[in-house]
C-alpha cells in the first residue's frame, strides 16, 4: 500500500480518486512515498527514504527543492491549465480595475459617508476623479501564451481588443488554442510599443527574474496598464515604482504585495488571488493526484518540471522505470545487462531533460532481482523501480 502524505488543505475530491485499497492517505503519515502539496515550503523538509514523487497541486514549484529532488531520483509534477481560467478570469478583472479607479472609488465613497456626509449629494463631482478609458478597441499585449496566456488572449479579442502575444517558446499546442486574428510577434519591443495593457504569464526562472526592468518599460507606451499575476520578482520594483512616478507607467495590478510597492500610488495589490477558486483548487488536486497515480502505478511521467515526460502503454510482464543521468551509452549499458539475462525487450521510451533522462522498458519475461541491482549498480543510474 502506498502511503501518501499531503499538505495544506488538498480538495476532498482529488483525494478521493486514490484508491482506499492501495492507497493511505494522512497529513501525518511517515515513511511517505509520494506528498501532494500547495504552498507548503518543503525546501528544508527531511524526505522519506521511499519517497518517489511529488505533486505539486498548481503550476509554482518554487516551494520544492527540486535539484535534490532529482539528485535522489523524486519526480516533481505540477498542474499546468488546472487553474487557468480562474487566473482568465482574475486578468479581466485587473484590466477593468486598472481602467478605472474602482478600488480608490470605493473607498472614496466610504470616507463620505464615513466623515457624516450624506453621499448622494456629492456623488456626481466626486466622480471625475476615477473616469478611465475602456477596454474595447485598445490593444492589450500578453507575455506567455501557455494555457493562462492563451486564454486570455482569446477572450480579450472577443472583447474587441486588439491582442498581441509573444511567447518564444511557444508549443504546437499552446499555438493551436490561439484564435487565428491575435498578432503573435518574434520581438517583444513591438508588443511594447503597440501594447496599452500588458499582462505577463511566465514562470518565474533566472532568466526572467526583473525582466521587466527600466530598459523593458522606456519601451513601452507612455501610460500602460501593466499586469502581474505571475510571480511578483518578475518585475523589478525599483523600475516600476519609478515609472509609477513619471506616469509611464499609469496602474500596476499585481497578485504578489510586498510592503514598499503596496503604499506607491496607482498600484493595485491583491493576496494572490490567482487561483483562489474552489472549481480551481479542485481542478489541481484531481490532476495532481491522477499524475501521481499514473507514475505510482505505471511509471508514466506526464507534467514532470524535473524529468523528462514519458508516457509508454504496458505490455509485456515485467515493467523496469530507471531514473538516470543523460549522458551517452546509457541506453544501451541497461539493455546489454538485460540482455546478459535473456530478457527480451516487448517495448521501451527514453528521453532526456538536461541533466536527467527517464527510460521505461517493458520485458517479455520477469528477471532475477540480481539483474534489477546489476542495473542500480550501474554508474549514473540514480533510481531503478520495477513495476
Amino acid at each position: 500500500m502506498y502511503q501518501i502524505k499531503t499538505f495544506n488543505k488538498i480538495s476532498p475530491v482529488g483525494l478521493s480518486r486514490f484508491d482506499p485499497e492501495h492507497y493511505a492517505v494522512s497529513d501525518s503519515c511517515t515513511g511517505e512515498d509520494a506528498i501532494v502539496v500547495r504552498s507548503a515550503k518543503l525546501l528544508d523538509y527531511a524526505f522519506s527514504p521511499n519517497l518517489l514523487a511529488i505533486a505539486r497541486a498548481g503550476a509554482g514549484v518554487n516551494n520544492i527543492p527540486l535539484e535534490r529532488c532529482s539528485q535522489s531520483g523524486i519526480a516533481v509534477f505540477n498542474t499546468p491549465g488546472a487553474n487557468a481560467n480562474a487566473v482568465k478570469e482574475l486578468v479581466l478583472c485587473a484590466m477593468l480595475i486598472g481602467s478605472r479607479d474602482v478600488d480608490g472609488a470605493i473607498r472614496w465613497v466610504r470616507e463620505q459617508v464615513d466623515s457624516g456626509i450624506d453621499v448622494t449629494t456629492v456623488v456626481e463631482k466626486g466622480k471625475s476623479a476615477f473616469i478611465g478609458p475602456e477596454l474595447y478597441k485598445k490593444t492589450l499585449g500578453v507575455i506567455g501564451l501557455g494555457a493562462i496566456g492563451s486564454l486570455v488572449a482569446n477572450v480579450a479579442l472577443s472583447m474587441g481588443m486588439d491582442v498581441y502575444g509573444y511567447d518564444p517558446f511557444l508549443s504546437v499546442e499552446s499555438a493551436l488554442r490561439l484564435d487565428r486574428h491575435i498578432h503573435v510577434v518574434k520581438d517583444i519591443r513591438e508588443l511594447y510599443k503597440r501594447a496599452d495593457y500588458i499582462t505577463v504569464h511566465i514562470h518565474f526562472t533566472p532568466q526572467t527574474e526583473k525582466m521587466i526592468n527600466a530598459d523593458a518599460i522606456s519601451s513601452m507606451k507612455r501610460g500602460v496598464r501593466f499586469i502581474n499575476l505571475a510571480r511578483g520578482e518578475i518585475v523589478d520594483d525599483d523600475a516600476m515604482l519609478s515609472a509609477l512616478d513619471t506616469g509611464k507607467v499609469a496602474a500596476y495590478i499585481t497578485d504578489f504585495p510586498n510592503n514598499r510597492i503596496v503604499k506607491a500610488p496607482h498600484v493595485i495589490a491583491m493576496p494572490h488571488l490567482g487561483a483562489s477558486t474552489p472549481e480551481s483548487e479542485q481542478n489541481c488536486a484531481v490532476m495532481a493526484v491522477d499524475e501521481l497515480r499514473d507514475y505510482l502505478e505505471n511509471g508514466n511521467i506526464r507534467n514532470s518540471v524535473n524529468l523528462p515526460n514519458v508516457t509508454l502503454e504496458r505490455s509485456g510482464v515485467m515493467r523496469l522505470c530507471v531514473i538516470h543521468r543523460n549522458i551517452p551509452a546509457m541506453l544501451a549499458n541497461i539493455t546489454t545487462l538485460l540482455a546478459k539475462d535473456g530478457a527480451n525487450v516487448e517495448n521501451l521510451s527514453n528521453k532526456s531533460k538536461g541533466d536527467y533522462a527517464y527510460t521505461l522498458v517493458d520485458l517479455n519475461t520477469r528477471v532475477d532481482d540480481s539483474v534489477i541491482e546489476d542495473v542500480r549498480n550501474l554508474p549514473n543510474v540514480v533510481r531503478v523501480r520495477v513495476i
